[in-house]
C-alpha cells in the first residue's frame, strides 16, 4: 500500500519551496502553483486511502464501518424497559421550565433526550422494515420538538415554551 501513495505522490513533489519572499510575479506564482499541487496531493491521497480501506474491507469479516446510532451491546429489551424512565426524566423538565431555571432545564433536556434517543433508535432498528418509517417520523417530530424547546430555554423565551407545549400536546 505504501507502494501506491509512492506512485501517486510522485508527480507532485515540491520543488519550488522558497523560504524568501519571491521578487517577482513568476516565482510568486511558481510558489502558488506548488502548494496547489501539494494539497492536490494530500487530498487525492486521503481519498484513495479512503476507498481502499472501504472497498478493501469484507463486511463478513467485521472490517465494514457501523454508523448506528444505538448503544453498544444495548438489547431490544434493555432499550424497552430503558424508554418509560427516560421518558419520564424529559417529562420532569416541565417542573424546571416552571421555576423558570433555564440552565437547569437545558442541562436536563439534553441529558435525558440523548438517552432517549439512543433507547428509541434501537427499538426502531430492532423492528421489522414496513414498521420503521412510521417511527422514524414519530422519532423525528419528537425530537424536532426537544431541540425547539432546548433553543427556546436558552433564549429564556417563556411565551415560546408555552406555544411548544400546546403544540406537543396536540
Amino acid at each position: 500500500m505504501s507502494s501506491l501513495v509512492a506512485k501517486i505522490l510522485t508527480p507532485f513533489k515540491p520543488n519550488n519551496i522558497s523560504s524568501t519572499s519571491p521578487k517577482t510575479p513568476q516565482k510568486k506564482l511558481n510558489n502558488q502553483t506548488g502548494v496547489i499541487n501539494r494539497r492536490r496531493a494530500i487530498a487525492l491521497t486521503t481519498s484513495t486511502m479512503a476507498t481502499l480501506v472501504v472497498l478493501g474491507s469484507n463486511a463478513e469479516k467485521g472490517g465494514c464501518f457501523d454508523f448506528r446510532m444505538t448503544v453498544p451491546d444495548q438489547t431490544l429489551e434493555e432499550a424497552e424497559s430503558m424508554v418509560r424512565g427516560h421518558a419520564q426524566e424529559l417529562l420532569s423538565v416541565r417542573d424546571l421550565i416552571e421555576e423558570e431555571s433555564w440552565r437547569e432545564a437545558q442541562r436536563e433536556l439534553r441529558k435525558s433526550s440523548t438517552y432517549l434517543k439512543q433507547d428509541v433508535y434501537t427499538i426502531i432498528q430492532a423492528k421489522p422494515g414496513g414498521e420503521r418509517p412510521l417511527l422514524r417520523k414519530l422519532y423525528s417530530q419528537l425530537f424536532n420538538n426537544v431541540t425547539r424547546l432546548d433553543y427556546a430555554a436558552r433564549s429564556e423565551d417563556a411565551a415560546q415554551i408555552q406555544a411548544l407545549a400546546v403544540k406537543g400536546l396536540q
